[in-house]
């Protein structure tokens, strides 16, 4: 499969990397959040080091993940996915304990109705909906996202070259027609850019990879698209990654 393309003339970014708006994230450390307090204007992202934080997550999880957590744990059969999984799921609950108010284990987390069917197996949410969370993790670390209002994370390891060939029909056309005017070398940083964009976006909607990656545009150049009713953000992540988050606009 090949990448692709278009013949319509797509100006250069307006915007600088040097000067596009991040978002820095919190580092999650073993001492925990403390008494997290939730901004309503914008999104709070926090980080976590996989390496780092294992042991702590570790010695953690029985008492802090529910049943259904430990289950799902335990059924990995790389130690890497499940040091990424218990990881991101104790750092979860604890964040979500310090937003509410509740021991980590007691907070109740349920699956919202699927965008396709109204079956209970969307994605993860609270009663009430009074805080929204998104959470996505790849080797090494796992960024978690909470706002006031509906809202969706990714983080992802640069792709290699020859995936951005295998997977251009995730791309919406004028996506594909930026990465096309780039040199060879840049691509890689800009496709996993407009990749991390999408899914964050497609993660706050609620439909994740159900919906058609390529029928939404939101930019592959150094500053997100405009969104109608959403804002994306391009996200501070370690070397080697990309990371964003959507936010729906009220």
């Amino acid at each position: 499969m090949t990448l692709a393309t278009t013949t319509a003339t797509v100006p250069a970014p307006a915007v600088s990397p040097a000067a596009r708006p991040l978002l820095v994230p919190e580092r999650l450390s073993d001492d925990g959040p403390g008494g997290a307090v939730l901004v309503a204007a914008s999104p709070q992202l926090w980080l976590v080091d996989t390496t780092g934080y294992r042991a702590h997550a570790a010695r953690h999880a029985p008492g802090t993940l529910d049943a259904q957590e430990l289950a799902r744990a335990a059924e990995f059969v790389r130690a890497a996915d499940r040091d990424a999984y218990v990881c991101a799921h104790v750092a979860l609950r604890r964040l979500l304990g310090a937003y509410l108010g509740t021991p980590p284990r007691e907070v109740t987390v349920e699956r919202a109705p699927c965008a396709h069917c109204d079956e209970p197996h969307g994605r993860p949410v609270l009663p009430g909906g009074a805080l929204h969370f998104s959470l996505s993790h790849c080797t090494g670390i796992s960024l978690l996202a909470f706002a006031t209002a509906p809202v969706g994370v990714d983080v992802e390891e640069i792709v290699q070259p020859r995936t951005i060939a295998e997977t251009a029909d995730v791309l919406h056309p004028r996506e594909a027609a930026e990465l096309a005017l780039l040199p060879a070398a840049e691509r890689p940083v800009a496709f996993t850019r407009v990749w991390t964009r999408k899914e964050a976006y497609l993660k706050g909607l609620g439909v994740g990879l159900s919906a058609d990656p390529a029928s939404d545009y939101v930019g592959a150049g150094s500053a997100p698209a405009r969104v109608p009713g959403w804002s994306l953000t391009d996200v501070l992540v370690p070397e080697g990654h990309c990371g964003a988050v959507a936010l729906r606009g009220r």
